[in-house]
């Protein structure tokens, strides 16, 4: 026992890190727009609503004077557990504790009259989560809970360099605010026993667009957002009975770092006549960024180390969406899309708060644009069939002494409604 809090910290790291990739597709999430959503996610090569800000900022020349469009994003989310065979509680069901989140976005425009400039502001939230598992899992001490809370200010600069030809760049200033808690020792247990990490920080990036109509049914538009590196500065809480040397519940200053994926999107839209617009986008993440991980704890009691590395060796990934949309009359519209979002997290590396696999998304919605006033609603859902985990590896020493992995199948359901409301002005 006197040996297991030595690599707590990096346990505690590799777990929460973890948390943000069952609470979205990736590290991140992408459903920043109801018509978007509605699309699959097929909208970086259309753009035409302030949320381009996020899809692909040099689309907002295509808008005129001022706009705004805020929006809510309401998420149920069943990620599902059953040990595998042989294992306590063989053939239980576990599910996740809180399923329920709300994710808002808000996004302004300014279009001049005399140049071809428009200037956008976003305020949105580009990664988050939180995420609780039972304590009798069988993998309590590889991970139990945590939370993320990313805010993200975007101002943007398009330029409309030709008709039908429009570039963009961006700048980014992040907020982050990162919990993490695990056990110490595998359940049922008599003893009190949990370790405890909270950390802020900020973080910086930048972001490009491209928006281009060679012919006149055709657009296509290309987006890259930079790879970004922050340090979470806060305190580890702990408790370990019965070793009272081991024991710090009124907090230790710790921090620890994490760099963020870079994203390339290209999009290619195709309109046929003008009552349809027809899309696919392919996403592409570097998720091999999230690979060694550091996390550092100020004159730590033996046997605590002061510098603890994880290694996560994470892969890229993509996310390939497919959407279509038929204008109506007076305004109205209808859509509807397809998204797939590839596994990234190795069976070598795997860790239930990630519970990471290839998952489908379906989404339907509709909406009006009037001359002042547009909203849009729409429905998503997600699917992950069942992914068998087998010859994991225990991601800390704390949980090698347990004898605790991560082998299991993982599952994975979400359901999400989109409301999205724009004013011009």
């Amino acid at each position: 026992m006197n040996r297991r809090p030595a690599f707590l910290p990096a346990a505690v790291l590799f777990s929460g890190l973890a948390v943000i990739k069952v609470s979205a597709n990736g590290f991140g999430l992408p459903d920043q727009d109801a018509f978007a959503t509605a699309r699959g996610e097929a909208f970086a090569a259309t753009a035409d609503n302030p949320s381009a800000i996020f899809y692909n900022p040099a689309g907002i020349t295509q808008l005129t004077g001022d706009n705004f469009r805020g929006g809510l994003d309401g998420i149920y989310l069943d990620p599902t557990f059953q040990p595998p065979p042989g294992a306590p509680n063989s053939g239980k069901v576990y599910h996740v504790q809180n399923n329920l989140a709300a994710v808002p976005q808000f996004f302004y425009t300014h279009s001049l009259k005399e140049l071809p400039l428009s200037f956008g502001l976003g305020l949105y939230a580009p990664n988050g989560g939180s995420l609780s598992w039972p304590a009798d899992t069988g993998f309590s001490v590889v991970a139990t809970k945590g939370s993320l809370l990313d805010l993200r200010l975007n101002p943007v600069l398009a330029w409309q360099i030709l008709p039908g030809l429009s570039v963009a760049a961006g700048a980014s200033v992040d907020y982050m605010k990162l919990n993490l808690e695990q056990d110490l020792l595998a359940a049922p247990t008599r003893f009190a026993n949990f370790f405890e990490f909270t950390g802020e920080g900020w973080t910086f990036g930048y972001n490009l667009g491209l928006l281009w109509q060679p012919v006149k049914k055709v657009s296509i538009g290309a987006t890259f957002r930079s790879q970004t590196s922050v340090k979470f500065d806060g305190h580890t809480e702990y408790e370990l009975q019965p070793l009272p040397n081991l024991s710090a519940q009124d907090g230790r200053h710790a921090y620890g770092s994490m760099t963020f994926p870079m994203t390339a999107v290209l999009g290619v839209s195709y309109r046929p006549s003008p009552k349809w617009n027809l899309e696919t986008d392919a996403n592409y993440t570097d998720w091999s960024s999230v690979g060694t991980m550091n996390i550092f704890q100020d004159s730590p009691p033996r046997p605590f180390n002061e510098k603890l590395p994880v290694i996560l060796g994470w892969r890229p990934s993509w996310l390939v969406g497919f959407g279509a949309t038929r204008y109506l009359d007076n305004g109205w519209h209808v859509s509807a899309g397809y998204a797939f979002s590839e596994n990234s997290v190795p069976d070598g590396h795997y860790t239930p708060l990630a519970a990471d696999l290839d998952r489908h998304f379906l989404s339907v919605g509709f909406g009006h644009q009037g001359k002042t006033l547009a909203f849009d609603i729409a429905y998503q859902f997600g699917y992950g069939p069942d992914h068998t985990v087998t010859g994991s590896q225990p991601s800390s020493k704390p949980a090698s002494f347990a004898n605790e992995i991560a082998d299991g199948v993982y599952a994975f359901i979400s359901h999400s409604v989109l409301v999205s409301v724009g004013l011009r002005f």
